[in-house]
C-alpha cells in the first residue's frame, strides 16, 4: 500500500499532523508513508520512522501555476493508494484532483466533497482533553477502522549526537547542574502571538522568585532586540539565573537543547508543540484571538496548563468574531495582565519541579 499523507503547515502543524503517519505505521507497518509539507518543517520529522518520504512543497510551487501542476502529476506518477489531506485548502485540493488516488480523505467542507471518497465532520468542539487539534486530525484515521488503537501523542526523535551536543552547550555555559531547567517560549511568531514584552518578564520573575532554577530563552538571533528587552526588565536576581546566549543553531539544536529542559512556559507556537512532543510539561500564554480549545492541547492541570484571557474577562469577547478579536488582539493583550494566572504558574511549578529528574 502506497499513503500520502499533506499538511501546508507551519512546524505545530506539520507535528501534531505527524501522528496520522505514526497511526497509518502501526496499522500498515510494510506500507510506504510520504508525507509532503514545507520545506521550512522538515526538521520535526527527522528520525521518523512512520515516514518512508518527504515530499517538499516550496514556494514556487505557490507561485506558479505551472510548477503546483507539475507537482500534482508527480503525486499522479506515484500511484498513491490512499491519500489523506489534513491541509484541506485550494493548493492541496489540486494536488488531490491531480492524484488519482483511489481513497481521498479529508474534512467536510462545502463545496468540495466531491474531491474525496470520504469527508470527515470538522468537530467545532473537543470532546476530550486531547484539545481539537489532535482530534481532528485523529478524525481523519475513522474511515479506515483502523485494527490498532490510535496513540494520539506527537513524537520527535532526538539521537544520542544531537543529546551529547546539547549536554556541552549546557556545559559549556555552565548552566547548574544541582537546580531544573526553565525553557521560556519568549516570542509568538508574529507580534499578535507574543505576550507583552514587559508582561513576560513579571512572568520570568515570578518563575525566578518561586524556584531556584536555570532559565533559557527560546529566540532566533533576529529577535535579538526583543530578547533583550524583556532580558533587561527582568529583575536583577532573575537575570542571574537566565543563560541568554544559550542557544541553538537551528531548528533541531533547539529541539535537543529543549530535551534537556525540565518544562517549558510561554507563548503558544511551534516551540510548545515541540516540547509537548518531547514530553514536556506545557504551560501556554495564548494570544486573544487564538482559540485555546483547538491548541490546549492534553490539558490535564497538572503537566499541562494553559491561560486565556477570556477566562479572566469575558466582557472584553462579548459580540466578537474571532476576525475583530485578531484586529484588536495588542489592545486586548494588555487587557492580560500577569497577575491574573500568577498562582496558577506557581501550582504548575510545584506540581512538576518538585519531582522532576532530568
Amino acid at each position: 500500500m502506497k499513503i500520502l499523507v499533506i499538511q501546508q503547515k507551519m512546524i505545530g502543524d506539520v507535528l501534531v499532523s505527524s501522528i496520522i503517519c505514526n497511526n497509518l505505521r502501526i496499522a500498515y507497518p510494510d506500507a510506504q508513508i510520504d508525507y509532503l509539507v514545507y520545506a521550512s518543517t522538515t526538521p520535526v520529522l527527522e528520525g521518523n520512522p512512520s515516514i518512508d518520504n518527504i515530499i517538499l512543497f516550496e514556494e514556487k510551487h505557490r507561485k506558479s501555476k505551472k510548477e503546483l501542476l507539475k507537482l500534482g502529476f508527480q503525486i499522479r506518477n506515484e500511484k498513491y493508494d490512499l491519500l489523506i489531506d489534513a491541509y484541506s485548502k485550494l493548493e492541496s485540493w489540486i494536488l488531490v484532483l491531480l492524484s488519482n488516488a483511489k481513497r481521498k480523505i479529508s474534512y467536510k467542507k462545502p463545496g468540495r466533497n466531491f474531491l474525496y471518497t470520504d469527508n470527515v465532520p470538522f468537530e467545532p468542539f473537543p470532546k476530550t482533553n486531547l484539545g481539537l487539534a489532535i482530534e481532528r486530525r485523529l478524525s481523519l484515521l475513522e474511515p479506515l477502522n483502523l485494527p490498532v488503537k490510535t496513540d494520539p501523542i506527537p513524537r520527535l526523535f532526538v539521537s544520542d549526537k544531537e543529546n551529547k551536543e546539547a549536554i556541552a552547550l549546557f556545559e559549556k555555559h555552565k548552566v547548574q547542574k544541582n537546580r531544573k531547567t526553565v525553557m521560556i517560549s519568549l516570542l509568538g511568531s508574529e507580534k499578535i502571538k507574543t505576550y507583552p514584552l514587559d508582561f513576560m518578564a513579571k512572568v520570568v520573575d515570578y518563575i525566578a522568585d518561586h524556584e531556584d532554577v536555570n532559565i533559557l530563552f527560546n529566540y532566533f538571533p533576529k529577535q535579538l532586540q526583543e530578547a533583550k528587552i524583556v532580558f533587561d526588565a527582568c529583575k536583577p536576581s532573575t537575570r542571574e539565573k537566565i543563560y541568554f546566549d544559550l542557544l541553538g543553531d537551528d531548528l533541531r539544536s533547539f529541539i535537543a537543547i529543549m530535551n534537556q529542559c525540565n518544562l517549558i512556559i510561554g507563548n503558544d507556537g511551534g516551540a510548545i508543540n515541540m516540547a509537548k512532543a518531547l514530553e514536556k510539561p506545557s504551560f501556554i500564554i495564548f494570544s486573544p484571538w487564538i482559540e485555546k480549545k483547538i491548541w490546549a492541547t492534553f490539558e490535564d492541570g497538572v503537566h499541562h496548563l494553559s491561560v486565556h484571557l477570556q477566562d479572566y474577562r469575558t466582557d472584553l469577547f462579548e459580540d466578537k468574531t474571532e476576525k475583530m478579536l485578531k484586529k484588536e488582539s495588542l489592545s486586548l493583550y494588555q487587557e492580560f495582565r500577569p497577575e491574573f494566572f500568577k498562582d496558577k504558574i506557581e501550582l504548575f511549578l510545584n506540581q512538576n519541579l518538585t519531582s522532576a529528574t532530568k
